[in-house]
């Protein structure tokens, strides 16, 4: 006759729903990517601290193991090719899998197009859109062999609606969205799941990026309802954490009080 099971062993599952997973987090060394990786870590998993500045993320890991998490510091430019090869292999090197990428490096750098900066559009492009796209593609093939994944893509309010002075900013979001979708659809049926995070206003260094400073004047008058980085980082961590056959696609986290 088998022994009763241990409820403390249930509850210790429960406590940690991402035990042994092994999770690469971008833009991890402040704000909403410095938030998830905590808040991944506190539920078991193994995270990859990826971001350019290396100082904030050896701190960002100290505290980590300081509440017996497991954090690999990858200083890692996502719009560097060799620097994204880097990043996988160190990680498929030091873990041996990659169960969960979230990819949340951005900049906003919002402006009007008729006084915009070619290397403004250029710099959004390369960071919010193509070296996620680079970064993904990286990953997945990893993913495939393990017949297991999860890609969670940080995108915006941004890529559901267009605004006056964000057109560049817009493109970019809207097609992580799309891109985020296609490969779902390729990707789904071997057994990999994707997620869209969408979040309105959050209170992280984001708009310091804004150039404009009539811009930055707008969104000072507006006064905006704030989320905080946590917010967003507890969606991640419910998205990841269900059961196999659940798919959370799409999450538009909005501030109570902001209206668009």
């Amino acid at each position: 006759m088998e022994a009763d099971s241990d409820p403390t062993d249930a509850q210790s599952a429960h406590d940690h729903e991402l035990a042994g997973d092994v999770a690469i987090v971008t833009g991890a060394s402040s704000g909403i990517g410095e938030a998830t990786a905590e808040a991944l870590a506190a539920e078991g998993a193994h995270v990859v601290l990826a971001a350019r500045r290396a100082d904030e993320l050896a701190a960002l890991a100290d505290r980590i193991e300081d509440t017996d998490g497991d954090a690999l510091v990858v200083p890692t430019d996502i719009t560097d090719d060799d620097a994204i090869d880097d990043l996988v292999s160190e990680t498929v090197d030091e873990y041996g899998r990659i169960d969960i990428l979230v990819n949340n490096a951005g900049v906003m750098l919002l402006e009007p197009l008729e006084r915009a900066d070619r290397s403004n559009l250029r710099q959004m492009v390369e960071v919010n859109l193509l070296g996620l796209m680079n970064l993904t593609h990286a990953v997945v093939p990893i993913m495939q062999d393990q017949d297991a994944g999860h890609v969670v893509n940080v995108s915006s309010v941004a890529g559901r609606q267009a605004d006056a002075d964000s057109s560049g900013y817009n493109a970019t979001k809207f097609g992580v969205n799309a891109f985020t979708d296609a490969i779902r659809q390729e990707l789904t049926s071997q057994d990999i799941r994707t997620t869209i995070i969408e979040p309105g206003a959050v209170d992280t260094e984001l708009s310091t990026h804004v150039p404009d400073e009539q811009v930055l004047e707008r969104f000072a008058e507006m006064d905006l309802p704030m989320l905080h980085p946590d917010d967003i980082a507890r969606g991640i961590v419910y998205a990841t954490s269900q059961p196999q056959r659940v798919d959370v696609n799409e999450l538009l986290i909005r501030p109570t009080g902001q209206e668009l």
